[in-house]
C-alpha cells in the first residue's frame, strides 16, 4: 500500500483511498469526482470542531460526575440527590412531550419481518458473503452439525444415520407445530403433490391437508417434477425440499430431503467493534467489500479441505404460487452497515490544519456513496434507503448531530432528505436515560434501537468508578439497572410507535458451539420484546428463526404495551458493593476469568488484526469475542484496582499466568506469536496490561484509543 497523499480541497487524501474512491466507487453512480471531494472537505471542515465539543462535553460531564462522587463517598447515596445533580449538569435532559417516529420508506425486512439479525465483520469478504446469503439456511445441516442432536458419538465427517434420522424426526415435530395438518401428523405423510396449484399431501389413510390453508404459499418444479413447496408462518418462510433420490430423503416417506429455512432477514456489515481497522489500508478492505455487496459483484476465493471455492451472492427465488403466477422471495439478508461512532480519527485523510478525520464522518460518506450502486439496482434495499447503525453515542446532543452529518451526506449525494436511515445503538448511560429525546433528533431517520449488555456495563462501570467497587460481572445480569435497562429501551420503542414499523433488538448470543443453550434461552429475547436479537453464524440465526415461529412478536408488543414502564431510578442505581467480603480466591477467579478473554482478544488484534472471532474462554468454551467484550473486562480490573480490591502486583502475576494459558489454547495457530516468557517483547501483552492499568483514563472506558495506537506499532 502506498503512503503517499494527494492534496486536494483543503485536504491530504492516502493516495490508496482517492484511488479507490475515484475509481473503483465514483463510476456509475453520476456523481462528479470535483463536486465529491469539494462537499467532502467542506463539511468535513464544518463539522469536525462540532465533533470535538461533543467529546469535551463527555469529558466535562465525566469529571462533574466524579467530582460528585467524591465529594459525597463517604455518605449513604441518595439517588434523590443523585438524579437532581444530573439533571442540573445537563447529563439527564427533560422529556418531551410523547410522539410516534415518522420514518418512512422501510423495508419489511425491518418494519414487518421479525427474525434473527447477523452482525459479520465487514473486512471479511467471505463471512461477509455467508453472513448476506444466510437468508436462507438449511435446517438439516444446522441441526445435524450441533449439539441439539444428541448422539452417542461426536459429530464426525462420516454421516451418522441415527442422527440423520433424529433430524427428520425433529423436522417433522417442527412441522407439526407450525403447519398443523387436518386430522393428521407430518410422519404420516408419504407423498406430496400440485393440481391446479393446489398442495395435496397423501397418507397411507387418504389425503389431508394444511388446517390453516394459507401456511400454503406455493411451489417449486424442476423437470416438470415439484422440487420444493413453500409455506409461511409468522411471516416467515420455510422451503420443504422434495428430491426422493437423495441420501439425506432416504429415512423420509415422503421424499423430503430438507428445509430451507428463513433465517437471517438481515444482517450488520460491521466496521466498528468487530474489525481491527487502523489505517487506509484497512478502511480500505472494508469499504471494498462493502462496495461488492451493494453492486452485487463480491466473490470471495478460498481453498477448503484442500479445494478451492467460490463465494457470491445467492440469486432471489423463484417459485410458483398458490395463484400459479411466478413470483420471487429475495435471496438475501437485508444488509445494513454500522459505522464508527463520534471518538476515534483516521490518519487515511488529514485536514486543512494536518489533524486527522474524525472516522465516523469519513464512514458516513463513503458507505452511503458506495450504497449509491444499490439506490440504482435495488438488489438490497427495494425501498430506496441506506442503512446505517450508529454506535457509541451519548445522549441527543450526539445522536442529533448524527441527524445534522446524514443530512449533510446527503447534500453533497444529492439524495432524497431521509434517504440515509439510522440505528441507534442504546449502549451508554447517557443514552439510555435519555433515550426517547435521542429517538426524537431522529424522529424521521431511525429504524432501530437495540440493547448492549457489555458495552452498556462498560460505560456504567466507567461513569461511575468513583462510587466503588463495583460487582462481580457474573452478578450484573441480575442487577437492578441492567433489568431496568432491557425494559426501558423496549418501552420506549413501542411508546414511540417502532412496532410495525422499526427494529427493536436485543444483544449477541455469544457461544456459537452450545446451540442447545442457545435453542433453551434466547427466546427470553423474543418474550422481552425484541423483533430482532443477534446472532455469531448462520447455523445460530437458522436455530435462533424457530423461536420467531413460536411468538408473533408483533402480539407480543400489544401485551408489553400494558405492563408498567421501567423506572429512572432503577436505570440510575449503581451496581456497587461498599464493602465487599470476598476471599482472595474469589477475587483472583473473578480477575483471572477477565484478564484470559482480555489476552485472549487482544493478541489477536494486535498481532493479526482480527478484530472478532471464537476465543476460548478460561474453561476452554469458545465465545464469540469483539471489543465490547474487552470493555467490560477491563474496566472491571481497573475498577477494583482503584478501590483496593486488588493490588497491580497481583494483576500483573495473573496476566502473566494467563498469557501461558492463551499461548497453550492458540498453539495450533501457525500465525500466532506468543507472549510468554518474553513479555516485555510482546506488543500485544504490553497493550493488554495498558487497557487495565491505565483504564480509568480512557475516554468512556474505550479501548480503540489504546488497541489502534498499539496496532499501529505492531504493523509499522
Amino acid at each position: 500500500m502506498s503512503k503517499k497523499y494527494i492534496n486536494t480541497e483543503n485536504l491530504s487524501i492516502s493516495e490508496d483511498l482517492f484511488n479507490f474512491i475515484n475509481n473503483e466507487v465514483i463510476p456509475g453512480t453520476e456523481i462528479s469526482k470535483d463536486k465529491f471531494w469539494k462537499g467532502f472537505s467542506d463539511v468535513v471542515h464544518e463539522l469536525t470542531p462540532k465533533n470535538k465539543e461533543l467529546l469535551r462535553i463527555r469529558k466535562k460531564l465525566q469529571i462533574d460526575i466524579d467530582r460528585w462522587h467524591l465529594e459525597n463517598y463517604e455518605k449513604e447515596f441518595n439517588l434523590k440527590k443523585y438524579k437532581a445533580y444530573l439533571e442540573h449538569i445537563g447529563y439527564i435532559k427533560k422529556e418531551g412531550a410523547d410522539f410516534k417516529i415518522k420514518t418512512e420508506n422501510i423495508d419489511q425486512e425491518v418494519s414487518s419481518i421479525a427474525g434473527p439479525q447477523l452482525v459479520v465483520p465487514i473486512m471479511n469478504a467471505r463471512y461477509a458473503l455467508n453472513a448476506a446469503n444466510a437468508r436462507w439456511m438449511s435446517l438439516y445441516d444446522s441441526l445435524y452439525g450441533t449439539d441439539i442432536i444428541s448422539s452417542e458419538e461426536s459429530i464426525s465427517e462420516r454421516y451418522d444415520p441415527e442422527r440423520g434420522l433424529e433430524v427428520i424426526k425433529y423436522t417433522k415435530q417442527f412441522l407439526d407445530q407450525y403447519f398443523k395438518l387436518k386430522n393428521s401428523s407430518w410422519v404420516k405423510v408419504v407423498k406430496i403433490s400440485i393440481k391446479d396449484h393446489k398442495l395435496q399431501l397423501h397418507t397411507d389413510k387418504g389425503d389431508t391437508e394444511l388446517l390453516d390453508a394459507n401456511k400454503y404459499i406455493g411451489y417449486r418444479l424442476d423437470n416438470q417434477k415439484i422440487s420444493a413447496i413453500i409455506l409461511k408462518n409468522n411471516k416467515l418462510h420455510i422451503e420443504i425440499i422434495i428430491n426422493p433420490s437423495a441420501f439425506s430423503s432416504k429415512g423420509d416417506p415422503a421424499g423430503i430431503s430438507d428445509i430451507i429455512i428463513e433465517s437471517a432477514i438481515s444482517t450488520i456489515c460491521d466496521h466498528e467493534d468487530s474489525v481491527a481497522a487502523v489505517d487506509a489500508e484497512d478502511k480500505i478492505l472494508g469499504y471494498r467489500n462493502w462496495l461488492g455487496l451493494m453492486k452485487k459483484d463480491l466473490i470471495a476465493e478460498f481453498e477448503k479441505d484442500g479445494k478451492k471455492l467460490r463465494r457470491k451472492l445467492n440469486p432471489n427465488r423463484s417459485f410458483i404460487s398458490r395463484y400459479g403466477k411466478k413470483e420471487n422471495l429475495h435471496g438475501r439478508a437485508l444488509l445494513l452497515n454500522r459505522n464508527v461512532g463520534h471518538l476515534m480519527t483516521n490518519s487515511a485523510v488529514l485536514l486543512q490544519d494536518g489533524s486527522e478525520i474524525p472516522e465516523g464522518i469519513l464512514d458516513a460518506f463513503v458507505t452511503s456513496l458506495c450504497a449509491l450502486h444499490d439506490l440504482k439496482n435495488k438488489n438490497n434495499s427495494r425501498t430506496g434507503s441506506i442503512y446505517i447503525v450508529k454506535p457509541k453515542q451519548h445522549g441527543p446532543e450526539e445522536t442529533n448531530f448524527t441527524n445534522l452529518l446524514f443530512s449533510k451526506v446527503e447534500e453533497v449525494l444529492k439524495l432524497k432528505k431521509f434517504t440515509i436511515k439510522c440505528g441507534i445503538m442504546d449502549e451508554e448511560r447517557r443514552t439510555t436515560v435519555n433515550l426517547k429525546e435521542c429517538i426524537r433528533t431522529l424522529d424521521h431517520r431511525v429504524f432501530f434501537i437495540n440493547t448492549g449488555f457489555l458495552d452498556r456495563t462498560g460505560d456504567e462501570m466507567h461513569t461511575s468508578m468513583e462510587a466503588g467497587p463495583m460487582i462481580k460481572k457474573g452478578d450484573m445480569k441480575s442487577s437492578t439497572w441492567i433489568n431496568a435497562y432491557e425494559n426501558n429501551n423496549v418501552d420506549i420503542g413501542l411508546k414511540c410507535g417502532f412496532s410495525g414499523v422499526a427494529q427493536i433488538g436485543k444483544g449477541m448470543w455469544a457461544m456459537p458451539d452450545k446451540m442447545a443453550d442457545m435453542l433453551k434461552t434466547k427466546i427470553s429475547h423474543l418474550e422481552a420484546g425484541a423483533n430482532c436479537a443477534w446472532v455469531p453464524s448462520p447455523t445460530a440465526a437458522a436455530l435462533h428463526a424457530l423461536h420467531y415461529h413460536k411468538i408473533d412478536i408483533f402480539k407480543k408488543h400489544s401485551e408489553i404495551k400494558k405492563r408498567k414502564e421501567a423506572k429512572l431510578d432503577d436505570l440510575l442505581t449503581i451496581p456497587i458493593v461498599k464493602k465487599p467480603n470476598w476471599s482472595t480466591e474469589e477475587i483472583n477467579k473473578e480477575i483471572s476469568n477477565s484478564v484470559q478473554t482480555i489476552l485472549g482478544y487482544v493478541v489477536r488484534w494486535i498481532d493479526q488484526g482480527v478484530g472478532c472471532s471464537k476465543v476460548p474462554d478460561i474453561n476452554n468454551v469458545g465465545l464469540m469475542e469483539d471489543r465490547a467484550t474487552l470493555r467490560i473486562s477491563s474496566q472491571q480490573i481497573t475498577n477494583w484496582l482503584y478501590h483496593g480490591i486488588c493490588s497491580r502486583k497481583q494483576v500483573l502475576e495473573i496476566m502473566k499466568k494467563m498469557a501461558k494459558v492463551v499461548d497453550e489454547q492458540n498453539k495450533n495457530d501457525k500465525f500466532y506469536q506468543r507472549m510468554s516468557p518474553r513479555y516485555d517483547q510482546s506488543i500485544a501483552f504490553k497493550t493488554s496490561c495498558e487497557l487495565v492499568f491505565q483504564g480509568k483514563d480512557q475516554p468512556s472506558g474505550y479501548t480503540e484509543p489504546l488497541l489502534h495506537l498499539n496496532r499501529l506499532i505492531k504493523k509499522n
